[in-house]
């Protein structure tokens, strides 16, 4: 695969940016390096998001809502979306973390959090795709998907444009410059009044909302992630990738899972962000590396037992971690596709039971894995390279989703 190359040019851009840093570090002697990291930790049963301070472990807020969230991170890191899908209802909350961007440095402004007063209302809201400054909220029941400016929200307005959805579904919307991506639900089938028809496919829509070009099948979508300027979604076909394709609308292409795999399909993927690749589940017990551009899109790599939780190093790009549900933390290197480290960090923590049953979720933070462990009222932090626990955060009630926000900048 490209992937197993991107090694050599890694190492190139890593000497080049230090002899492009060094002038830079000399000639801008009143700036110091500032650094900061926070937790966002939601319940997994009770109403409630907690801001933690990474370094210190310090809670910095507990924030009331209205349900049991889901926590999404925005592109800039400025703001974290708390979606309740049960209660209809989506919260917003500043993380006090904003990066400005200097050339040959960015700035690290760092203020308090706070439950911003935008909220937004709609029927099962679910999937969130933040996407440079704004991200995409999809409603299933709703038969809509709002596109969020987030700078708006800082000024605790709402300024938001509404897309159709065709019809109630359990999808997803992408934008992609001026075209959005939107998922297809079957509309041909009659469903039952508490059930959702399935995806058929994606189409491509314009500036007005008139659809560009024919639907591309994509058989039960599911799972959706960017990686450089390319966005994948997750068939029963194969991975279906969309390209930039200027005033024409963005290309459609589906990489087929060849023969040679074993019966599954990817459902969940994430998406690369020094380097252009993608990481997918392929069932329960097994990943899936995914290049657009090599002669072989896939390598497949075998987990011992079920995956309970993955995510990518944004620090370490060569990096993945995945938890299963032994309890073991493996970390997957990209550039060889391969398993090269584990260790145990949690109790097992069965995938048997219902998919929403309180199970560990993973964050990264500067340096280390945070992992919330719900059955004993913890957030457990490891460091990434040798994966020892090296202290823990207790949390009250049952932490389950979570996410991390931070880095390190300039101060003047």
């Amino acid at each position: 695969m490209r992937l197993f190359l991107i090694r050599n040019r890694l190492l190139a851009a890593v000497t080049v940016a230090m002899v492009f840093a060094a002038p830079g570090a000399f000639a801008d002697d009143d700036l110091e390096s500032n650094e900061a990291w926070r937790l966002f930790v939601a319940d997994h049963t009770n109403p409630v998001v907690h801001a933690i301070d990474f370094e210190t472990g310090e809670e910095l807020g507990r924030y009331d809502v209205k349900g049991a969230a889901a926590l999404t991170a925005s592109a800039s890191g400025q703001t974290v979306f708390a979606t309740q899908s049960d209660d209809d209802i989506v919260h917003i909350l500043k993380t006090g973390i904003n990066f400005s961007d200097h050339g040959e440095h960015r700035d690290l402004d760092v203020s308090d959090v706070e439950l911003l007063p935008v909220t937004f209302e709609g029927k099962r809201p679910f999937h969130v795709v933040p996407h440079d400054d704004h991200a995409i909220l999809f409603y299933d029941r709703g038969g809509k998907a709002d596109i969020i400016d987030e700078a708006a929200l800082l000024e605790g307005k709402a300024e938001v444009k509404t897309i159709g959805t065709t019809k109630p579904h359990h999808g997803v919307a992408v934008t992609m410059g001026r075209h959005v991506l939107v998922s297809v639900p079957n509309t041909e089938i009659v469903t039952k009044p508490d059930e959702l028809p399935p995806r058929i496919g994606l189409r491509v829509i314009d500036e007005t909302g008139e659809q560009v070009g024919d639907m591309a099948t994509c058989t039960d979508l599911h799972g959706e992630a960017t990686s450089a300027r390319l966005v994948a979604f997750g068939c029963k076909e194969g991975v279906l990738i969309a390209r930039p394709g200027g005033t024409e609308g963005p290309k459609l292409e589906m990489l087929t899972y060849p023969s040679d795999l074993p019966k599954g399909y990817t459902g969940t993927l994430l998406g690369g962000k020094a380097m252009q690749f993608f990481l997918g589940n392929y069932g329960e017990d097994k990943v899936v590396l995914i290049d657009p551009d090599s002669d072989e899109h896939f390598k497949l790599v075998a987990l011992p037992t079920r995956r309970v939780d993955f995510v990518l190093d944004p620090a370490t790009p060569r990096n993945a971690y995945i938890l299963t549900e032994d309890g073991d933390l493996h970390v997957l290197d990209i550039i060889k596709g391969e398993i090269g480290r584990k260790a145990t960090v949690t109790e097992p923590y069965s995938k048997d039971g219902h998919w929403r049953d309180p199970r560990p979720r993973l964050a990264v933070a500067d340096g280390h894995i945070a992992i919330t462990d719900p059955r004993h009222s913890l957030v457990r932090i490891f460091d990434a390279d040798s994966l020892a626990e090296v202290r823990t955060i207790a949390v009250e009630g049952q932490p389950f989703s979570i996410v991390a926000v931070g880095g390190s900048g300039a101060s003047h």
